[in-house]
C-alpha cells in the first residue's frame, strides 16, 4: 500500500463523502497494484481473502440488490433468492454501473447512485476488520464489519455456498 494520494478520482471522492455521511471514520488508501479479485485485494492490503468484501450486484425478480460477500466464499444464489423473495440473475455491467455509479471491480458497499437493498454474508462478521473497494480497483478502506453492516442497513444472512 502507498500513502494516501493527494487526489482521488471522482468515484473515490464519492465514496469518501458516503463514508463521512455514514459516520464512518475510515481512511481510503490506494493500493500499489490493481486489485480486481478478492485474492489480489488481500495480497495488496496484507489481509486474508476472507477479510475482503466482494460487493456484488444481482437482480432479484428484476430488481437490483447488493450482496456483500466474504472474499473466501462463493455466493449461493438460492440462498440470496430465499432472502429477497425472487429469482436471482447476475446483473450485467451496464446495470451495475447505472445502479451503483461504479464499474465492476471497484464497487463499494455504499455511496451508490440508487438505493439498493443490501444483504451481508454472515461470515464477514467473523473478522475484526474487513476491506472493501472504494470506487476504483486501486482504492480500498478497512472497517469493522459490524460498523459497515450498520452503515448500509444490511440484512445479515447466510449467503455462502
Amino acid at each position: 500500500m502507498s500513502a494516501r494520494p493527494p487526489q482521488f478520482k471522482a468515484a473515490t471522492v464519492r465514496v469518501q463523502a458516503a463514508l463521512a455521511q455514514a459516520g464512518l471514520d475510515v481512511e481510503i488508501v490506494r493500493v500499489d497494484e490493481i486489485a480486481r479479485t478478492a485474492e489480489g485485494a488481500a495480497t495488496a492490503v496484507g489481509a486474508t481473502v476472507g477479510q475482503i468484501v466482494k460487493s456484488l450486484v444481482f437482480l432479484a425478480a428484476g430488481v437490483p440488490v447488493l450482496a456483500l460477500v466474504s472474499g473466501s466464499n462463493r455466493l449461493d444464489t438460492t440462498k440470496l433468492a430465499a432472502q429477497t423473495g425472487g429469482p436471482i440473475t447476475r446483473a450485467d455491467a451496464d446495470v451495475v454501473r447505472s445502479t451503483t455509479g461504479y464499474a465492476i471491480g471497484g464497487i463499494p458497499p455504499l455511496g451508490h447512485a440508487t438505493d439498493l437493498p443490501v444483504y451481508c454474508d454472515r461470515d464477514l462478521l467473523g473478522h475484526d476488520l474487513v476491506w472493501a473497494a472504494a470506487g476504483t480497483p486501486d482504492t480500498v478502506f478497512a472497517v469493522a464489519p459490524e460498523l459497515l453492516v450498520h452503515a448500509v442497513a444490511a440484512h445479515v444472512c447466510d449467503l455462502a455456498e
